[in-house]
Parts: structure tokens; sequence; C-alpha cells
């Protein structure tokens, strides 16, 4: 009974119903998780996200591995609400993205209407599972950034939460390195065998999620980009330059790091410009020259030895670049920009539709009709760009624009643009990746997709800010108290302790 009682409580602590449990000591909770199972554990979804993630995508269930994790981490909220273990906070900010979600769910009403210069192929049925998906990855997100904010420091360490991003990010970066080795190297992954034919061959993601590959093969010279651990090649370039930050912060700050952990970040730190590089990713190029900006401009306040570590690093790249036939392969790629003149149609027939329907959007992507390529409604034999290009598949900010109107892509810019003012000062390493995480969020949205794992990532980064926040005011808060309360007469260091140098 004594057991069943404890194991009732969070961490394994005892509680009198209608009372908030105060925090265990230090040794408590890891007395916890030794004797019981590894599911005792609160932070287990979100050490499950991250550091499984090749296990996820090899099974092809990366885009589903989401809301999955997501109901353990509301069955564990659920219990601390009903046992009053411990109250559900909410992040900064957070009405814009009730609002947004708000919006997002209204927009099931139009998904019958067509908008401007779009064609409506398949059915409403089709439009709805599409948005059902959808918003089953807004919604998983946002129960990730609540679960990750309200787990205390004893559960989740924010450093284990820095390494734990900065894992994803080595993953991303070897999975890149094979991608260059190997690739044509791709695989049938153990759902597909479940799954019926009749929902792959119709739906190009799933089919892409099912069988995941090394590299995507693009039009630019017939080129494989790196995409594994990921979906898409332009998901891989997403991804990796919002984990960068975090393995920077995880390689040069004393308390985040051990020394293999160190080691392991150098090594795929300085292996990434590989992978970068022959990427052929012009939107992570861009977004490799903003991180070094950001990082050395907000390292003019550090340490000096982590400033020398972060602006050598910078020299080296840029270096290699001009020392080395890099150039050469950069200037090629930026002059076969053969998707520019797409992308600006597409955006300019986004923004015509969230005229059209400026409040609650059309709820889904539509089908362009036609293509700067061609007249042709649909795509031909000699011409696999010619119409039918989704509307709103290239880039975040697109995407809400067609599917959400105004209001919702407002109260969704608005959610992550008030977190990067609210935590704007925050000088610790936390706080500058997670601002430059959110910033990166806002120059991707106009060639990214944000919708799953990236989105996910991007939650977490803001409950990182969020929880650093409530750390550091409840530090100055004991600091002030302990300041008020004065020293105490006769106070001495405790027998057997040991006395501050």
């Amino acid at each position: 009974m004594t057991t069943a009682l404890e194991r009732g409580g969070q961490n394994g602590r005892v509680y009198q119903p209608g009372q908030p449990l105060a925090e265990p000591g230090p040794g408590l909770g890891r007395m916890h998780r030794r004797r019981g199972s590894w599911f005792a554990d609160p932070a287990w979804p979100i050490v499950a996200l991250l550091a499984g993630w090749p296990l996820w995508w090899a099974l092809g269930v990366s885009d589903f591995i989401f809301p999955i994790l997501s109901v353990p981490m509301l069955h564990r909220m659920y219990m601390w609400r009903a046992r009053r273990t411990r109250a559900i906070k909410v992040p900064p900010g957070f009405g814009l993205w009730l609002l947004f979600l708000i919006v997002m769910v209204a927009g099931v009403a139009t998904l019958s209407l067509a908008a401007p210069d779009t064609i409506l192929t398949g059915s409403t049925t089709n439009r709805t599972i599409s948005w059902a998906l959808r918003a089953a990855l807004y919604l998983s997100a946002t129960v990730t950034l609540l679960y990750a904010g309200n787990l205390t420091e004893e559960e989740l360490p924010r450093r284990r939460m820095v390494w734990l991003l900065a894992l994803l990010g080595i993953y991303t970066i070897f999975g890149g390195l094979a991608g260059v080795a190997a690739p044509g190297f791709h695989f049938t992954s153990p759902l597909a065998l479940v799954v019926p034919s009749s929902l792959t061959s119709n739906n190009v993601e799933l089919a892409s999620m099912l069988h995941p590959a090394l590299t995507q093969l693009q039009t630019f010279e017939g080129k494989g980009r790196p995409q594994a651990p990921f979906t898409y090649s332009n998901g891989w370039g997403n991804d990796i330059a919002i984990l960068i930050p975090w393995m920077v912060v995880a390689w040069t700050e004393r308390k985040t790091r051990t020394v293999w952990q160190r080691r392991w970040c150098t090594a795929a730190l300085t292996l990434a410009i590989i992978p970068i590089l022959l990427s052929y990713d012009r939107g992570l190029w861009i977004g490799i020259v903003a991180i070094a900006v950001y990082m050395v401009i907000r390292s003019a306040r550090m340490s000096l030895k982590r400033l020398a570590l972060i602006t050598g690093a910078v020299l080296a790249v840029v270096v290699i670049v001009l020392v080395t036939p890099v150039s050469g392969l950069i200037s090629e790629r930026l002059s076969h920009g053969s998707s520019n003149s797409g992308r600006a149609a597409q955006s300019k027939i986004a923004w015509e539709a969230a005229l059209a329907s400026p409040i609650i959007g059309f709820g889904d992507t539509r089908h362009q009709q036609g293509s700067t390529q061609s007249i042709a409604v649909g795509r031909t034999a000699g011409c696999s760009d010619c119409g039918q290009q989704d509307i709103g598949s290239h880039g975040q900010f697109w995407l809400l624009l067609i599917a959400n109107g105004f209001p919702g892509t407002i109260a969704y810019l608005g959610f992550f643009a008030y977190g990067c003012w609210r935590y704007r000062k925050d000088r610790t390493p936390y706080g500058q990746a997670g601002v430059l995480v959110i910033l990166l969020g806002f120059l991707f949205s106009f060639v990214y997709l944000a919708v799953g794992v990236t989105l996910a990532l991007t939650m977490i980064a803001y409950a990182v800010l969020w929880r650093n926040d409530m750390h550091r005011q409840q530090e100055l808060a004991d600091a002030a108290a302990a300041e008020a309360a004065g020293p105490v007469r006769g106070a001495g260091p405790i027998r057997g302790s040991i006395a501050p140098a």
C-alpha cells in the first residue's frame, strides 16, 4: 500500500489531497526513478521524442509520434490537476497562441470553398483529413510546450533539455553525412507493410515517410540533397539550423556538458560543413550566416574564452569557403534558382487567397491552376513542375495566409514575436540560443514549412526560455529575501559541511 501511495504522487512524493506538493530533494526523484519503471520518470515523453528520433524515422512514424506522445503528456498533466499536485502554468503570450488555434479550428468550415486561381482537386473528405492531421500536429506541439514548461528542474533540468536538442542535432549531421556517402540508399519502413497502398498512391508526404531515404533527389542537376532523419531535404535544412545553437551551448557552456558530450558536439560541428554545403539549400546557407552574425554580436558580452571559441569557429568556416572550391559550388547553386518564379507565383496566390477569406482563411492548402512553366492544368511527362502545385507548401507564412487568414497569421507570428521581446534581455546561453531559434523561425517562414518536428522543436526552445526566466526570477526573489533578512548573528558553517570559499 505504501508503494502504491508513493507511485500515485508525482515523482514518488506522498501528498495530502488539496495541498500542493513540495519540490523533492535532490536524491528523492533519482531514488524513485531507480526503483520504478522508466515510464515513472515524468520526462520520459520528451526524452523518447528527441533521443529516440532516429527510431521513429526508421519505423515510418515520424509525423505521427507527436500526437502519440502527447497522450501520456496530457494524461500526466490531467493527473497533476485532478490530484491538485501541481497547477498547470502557461507561458507568456499564450493567449495569442490560443487565438491562432481557434482560427485554425474554425477553418474547417471553408474546406469546400475554392480560393482564387486555384482548383479543387479530390473530395472535401480528403481536405478534411489533411486539415485534421495538421490540426493534430498543432495541438500536439501545444501540449509539448505546456508539458516541457511545467516539468520541474529536478524532473528535467534545462541542461538536459539542451543536451537532448544537441543530440538530435548530432543525429541530423551524421544523417546528412550518410546521405553524402550513400545518396541512393532508401528502405521500406515496417509501418508501410500494414498501410494500404491506396492511401500512399495519392499522398506523396505519407509515401515519403513510409519509405525513408538518406537523400531527396532534386531537379538541380539531379543532385541528392540530405534529408535523413527527416522526410524532406528542406526539413533537414530547417531543423539543422535551429539545432546548431543548442549544440553550441552544449559545446561551450561548462554547466551543460560532460567530456564525452563536448567531444561529440565538437566532432559533429566540425563535420557539419560537409552536408550543409552539399545540401544546396540556399535558405539554410542564409540561416547559417544569420546564426554567425547573431552569435558574434551577442557574444560581445560573454566571457573571453567563449567569445574566442565562437569567433574562431566562424572565422574558420569563412576561410574554408574562401580558399577552397566551395565558393564556386555556392555561386553555381545561387545561379540556378529554378524555383524562384514558382515560389513568387504561389506567394501571390496565397496573398490573394487571404484577401478573399481574410477572417479564417480556407482551412487547408489549395492546388494552383496552371503554373509559371505551363498553362496546363496538371503535370505532364515533360514538365513535372507544371500545374497543381500546393499553395502554402513553400513556406509557413504562406500556409498561414491561405489556411488561416490574417487573424491566424498575426496570432501565430505574434506569439513568437512576443516571446522574443519578452526574453530579449536574457543574456544566459539558454536565453540567447532560445531567442535565436525563434528569430530563425521568422526568417525561414518564407521558404520552409514549420508544421511537425520543426514546430515541436521551436516550442521546446520556447519552453527553455520560459523555464529559464522563471528560474532567474526565483533566484532574484531568493537573493532579495536573503538580503532583507540580513545575516544571522553568531551563525557559522555547520559542522561536517563545506564552508564557501
